[in-house]
């Protein structure tokens, strides 16, 4: 039976301020933390002995953030219900030896993270966020929410090719932003401005997480305002309507423990101590069981019985190269979360899976479309495959369907975060 919707566009609205608040994977936790708190969570430390009392609690570790809510009468062996996303977005990160610069241009050096659209940072103003460590070993994030940065284009009139023959950028050369005008290019420069941006007495920064980010806002576009316009929503998108739907189901009897689980450095891999290769969601996972007096015994039939809906964003129709996707399988925007399947498991949906997640869109009465690779093109991946492997959890892959994915700026259909929240409580409540 279909029950009435708990989110609607305001949802949407919500989303685009979360976006802004998020710059990076450490502001994105910082983000869902404070409403996780809002909502009656409260953090506990690793260190800690855990106790196994009723109640929403989070673990942080770096730009990654693990939260559960314990039901009265959960039992040691009460099965998990797990939405995994992702807090990282492609972009360019700042080197070691930040400060560089040449033909009396101040710039910034930049490694290249993930896989971005090279092109999209391109004469755009950037701004510069992240997390400082300080002397004493604690950390401090900074946003420098401004025009602070950019990558300028080379003029038309020096590339007389490029419109013919394409952009082509050298990811060393052609990708390092300028911040100001000076011959003297002084080490410890950028760090500097940013310990006087924080607040922080000069030379009190050791080190640093640092990472450019468009502040154009979001916004809605469109005649109609049907669609959203934004920065990060691969995969800040699934984030935000994880922890809306977490705080929504929090509260009375549950046959499942509901689970958020967002990772770092999914776009390179996941595998770090923050990543979905790391032993972050197992170790607290196992904790959990334990610390409501379970046995290895309870941690099996607890992990058995659990389904994890891993949400990423997925690729729309693309109305001008409809041909890169598969002729039968067009998601469209707007049309409900999208369903990925790929059989040689660069997704983990199998049919059991999809009958899950089914069942959860029904209940929401969310209509969800299917998404699968042109077979002539290869097939990305996310946290899915290896959730399910690490831990031996069916896992569903599932996400939101938006075209320009690893831009500075993608697209979605504004009524999709919603749907797609929505989905997710379903799911939760079993």
């Amino acid at each position: 039976m279909s029950e009435p919707p708990r989110f609607d566009r305001g949802h949407t609205d919500d989303l685009m301020s979360f976006l802004t608040a998020s710059p990076s994977p450490y502001h994105a936790v910082a983000s869902a933390a404070e409403r996780l708190e809002k909502a009656g969570f409260r953090q506990v430390a690793e260190t800690d002995a855990w106790d196994g009392t009723t109640g929403g609690r989070y673990v942080l570790r770096g730009g990654a953030i693990v939260a559960w809510y314990v039901p009265e009468g959960a039992a040691p062996h009460t099965p998990f219900r797990i939405v995994g996303a992702h807090t990282d977005s492609p972009n360019l990160r700042v080197k070691p030896l930040p400060d560089t610069g040449a033909h009396g241009w101040r710039q910034v050096a930049v490694e290249i993270y993930g896989g971005p659209l090279l092109n999209s940072w391109l004469d755009r103003d950037l701004g510069l966020a992240g997390r400082l460590t300080l002397r004493d070993g604690s950390t401090r994030l900074v946003n420098v929410d401004r025009p602070l940065l950019r990558v300028p284009q080379l003029a038309i009139h020096l590339d007389r090719s490029v419109s013919a023959e394409g952009l082509k950028l050298d990811k060393q050369r052609h990708l390092t932003p300028i911040w100001g005008l000076g011959s003297d290019v002084r080490d410890g420069d950028l760090i500097a401005f940013l310990e006087e941006s924080a607040g922080l007495p000069a030379g009190e920064v050791t080190g640093w997480d640092l990472m450019t980010h468009s502040v154009e806002p979001s916004a809605y576009l469109g005649r109609d305002k049907e669609l959203l316009a934004g920065p990060r929503m691969d995969n800040l998108l699934s984030v935000h309507a994880a922890v809306a739907a977490l705080t929504a189901v929090s509260s009375g009897d549950l046959p499942y423990i509901p689970v958020l689980a967002a990772f770092d450095h999914e776009e390179n891999g996941s595998q770090s101590d923050t990543g979905a290769d790391g032993p972050l969601l197992g170790s607290v996972l196992e904790r959990s069981v334990f610390a409501r007096g379970g046995s290895f015994e309870d941690r099996a039939r607890a992990f058995a019985g659990t389904v994890c809906l891993s949400s990423d964003t997925g690729h729309a129709v693309h109305p001008n190269y409809a041909e890169r996707h598969d002729p039968t399988h067009h998601p469209r925007v707007n049309g409900g979360p999208i369903l990925k399947v790929n059989v040689n498991n660069r997704y983990a949906t199998d049919g059991s899976g999809r009958a899950v997640f089914a069942a959860a869109c029904e209940k929401a009465n969310v209509p969800f479309q299917s998404f699968v690779s042109n077979n002539s093109m290869p097939c990305g991946t996310t946290i899915g495959p290896i959730t399910a492997a690490r831990h031996g959890i069916k896992t569903v892959d599932i996400g939101v369907a938006i075209l320009s994915m690893h831009s500075a700026r993608e697209l979605c259909g504004a009524d999709d975060p919603y749907l797609l929240a929505n989905a997710l409580v379903a799911f939760l409540e079993g």
